[in-house]
């Protein structure tokens, strides 16, 4: 009887450690098992590993039983694998299940069994890489708030101090990108300051910049600017205007000084009306000079103004070019030449004409001959004698 007992119980046995060894979700004696084919089309192990600080030693986990004895192969899927990691609040310091270090006890990286490629880590509760991205949020906002802040007020650039290499990163881009954003705005805010204060300059009211202006100093400076610069503007549109008047009025030879207080518009109005003044004097001393070329002898043009009679005259006797053409036709006359208007005189073609026939009268009739021929034959024959000499003119001139 005993011996059946104790062969019953060896029986028991074989089979009890049988069934330990060949079990694929569970450790065998060793700490370890095979992955299952299904675990293996899943990604989440291959063949033969340990777990639970398990090795060929035959050595298992203290904690097998205290925790479930979960192992990669177990879950349906990586997603799987990491809610259970999350939910049981698991980290690189923290796993007594070993699925981090895939039952081998080591400390890892605070991820769970071997991730899928490109699959979102920062998933993962506890894990270097959902710090890192919980980091990289904080150093993107705080460094586009920072960097926003300081373009606004157009300061210095900053660098980032403190902090993981994962927000120092974020911090230094979303500052750059805070700070452009930051100058957009504040320039665009300052034009319209600056507009608003030239519309005001103006309209030369009273300078009062307003609160929403007032508040930051760059739009205060900006919107004065511009109160300066339409103040300038106004004044130099109403100099304009009064220069344009006396140009206009000079022009007419009418002086008609507006009744305004400002000396400054005063003063353009006298400019313009000398200017234009200046121009009319010229104008018709220029008409007297070009007259005297065709005018034997001096009018006046038909005009009633006294003062533009007197430029002309002017003009007409400041002419010396035509006191040299008279002497040079006359001389040419005198001489007994040939009608020949040098090219330089040719502009005074009237006058040289009537000169040289002045000149050429007196080389056919000398005085000395005509006293003569008085003498001899008497009153008669000097007019005998006079038509001859007049007939010999014409056929000098034909």
């Amino acid at each position: 009887m005993f011996r059946k007992v104790i062969f019953s119980m060896m029986i028991c046995l074989f089979v009890f450690s049988s069934i330990s060894y060949a079990h694929s979700g569970r450790t065998d004696s060793s700490g370890g098992h095979n992955c299952s084919q299904k675990s293996i089309n899943k990604g989440l192990c291959s063949g033969y590993h340990y777990h639970n600080g398990g090795s060929s030693t035959g050595s298992s986990s203290s904690n097998s039983s205290s925790y479930g004895d979960k192992d990669c192969s177990d879950f349906n899927s990586y997603d799987e694998v990491i809610t259970y990691w999350n939910t049981k609040g698991y980290s690189a310091t923290y796993d007594p299940e070993n699925l981090d270090g895939w039952g081998n006890n080591v400390v890892d990286d605070g991820i769970p069994c071997e991730p899928p490629g490109g699959y979102d880590l920062s998933k993962v509760n506890n894990s270097t890489y959902q710090q890192a991205a919980i980091d990289e949020e904080l150093g993107e906002k705080a460094g586009y708030d920072k960097g926003y802040t300081d373009g606004y007020q157009n300061v210095t650039k900053n660098s980032v101090s403190g902090g993981s290499s994962a927000y120092k990163l974020a911090y230094e881009n979303s500052y750059n990108t805070g700070y452009l954003v930051g100058q957009k705005d504040i320039n665009e805010q300052k034009q319209n300051a600056y507009n608003n204060g030239y519309s005001l300059g103006k309209s030369q009211e009273e300078l009062v910049v307003p609160v929403n202006f007032k508040s930051h100093t760059l739009l205060a400076s900006s919107f004065e600017e511009g109160y300066q610069e339409g103040k300038e503007a106004y004044i130099e549109e109403q100099k304009e205007y009064y220069y344009s008047s006396g140009l206009t009025d000079g022009e007419k030879d009418i002086y008609n000084l507006p009744d305004i207080s400002e000396q400054v518009f005063l003063d353009a109005y006298e400019k313009g009306y000398k200017e234009a003044q200046e121009a009319l004097k010229e104008e018709y001393s220029n008409k007297g000079y070009e007259a005297a070329f065709s005018m034997i002898e001096y009018s006046n043009p038909e005009i009633d103004n006294e003062k533009l009679i007197t430029w002309f005259k002017e003009g007409f006797e400041s002419n010396l070019l035509v006191k040299e053409i008279q002497e040079e036709a006359f001389n040419l006359g005198k001489s007994g030449e040939d009608f020949v208007i040098p090219e330089n005189y040719k502009q005074g073609k009237t006058i040289f004409t009537y000169y040289y026939e002045k000149g050429k009268e007196e080389y056919i009739s000398p005085v000395p001959f005509v006293a003569t021929a008085v003498a001899a034959t008497g009153v008669t024959g000097y007019l005998i004698l006079r038509r001859t000499r007049k007939k010999q003119i014409k056929n000098l001139k034909e």
